[in-house]
């Protein structure tokens, strides 16, 4: 049996973080001692394990809650953990184009600028006049 800092150092999330994820309902309550600190079990461990995984991957804390509750049982069609995963490529794909315009247009902005004093500054000039942009972001 794990505390939750101990729980915390194994699967670097932060306490609160897992304070959090039990509040939600993404993690199960633990057990308690009789002096009421949390007590985890292995099972504790895979699934916050899955869940930092998922959240590292960018995931929702609604998409994870449908996959863990998917994965509750091993005879569910993975259809729709698939269909969670496309929507979730799909969201990516379209925030790398945005950044790839954000990209674009800051080169274009910073490889403007070339005054010596804020006052003369592309840079700024732009931030303040969002016409000067060549593309809408």
């Amino acid at each position: 049996m794990l505390s939750i800092g101990a729980l915390s150092r194994q699967t670097n999330v932060k306490i609160p973080t897992i304070r959090y994820y039990e509040e939600i309902g993404l993690m199960d309550l633990p057990g308690r001692t009789t002096g009421g600190q949390r007590r985890y079990v292995q099972s504790d461990v895979d699934r916050l394990g899955f869940i930092r995984h998922a959240r590292d991957l960018g995931l929702s804390i609604a998409a994870i809650s449908d996959l863990l509750r998917l994965s509750a049982n091993g005879d569910n069609p993975c259809a729709d953990a698939d269909r969670i995963a496309k929507e979730h490529l799909t969201e990516v794909k379209e925030k790398i184009k945005h950044l790839r315009r954000l990209e674009k247009e800051l080169k274009r902005i910073v490889s403007h600028c070339h005054a010596g004093t804020v006052g003369e500054c592309y840079v700024i000039e732009s931030l303040g006049n969002h016409g000067l942009c060549v593309e809408d972001h």
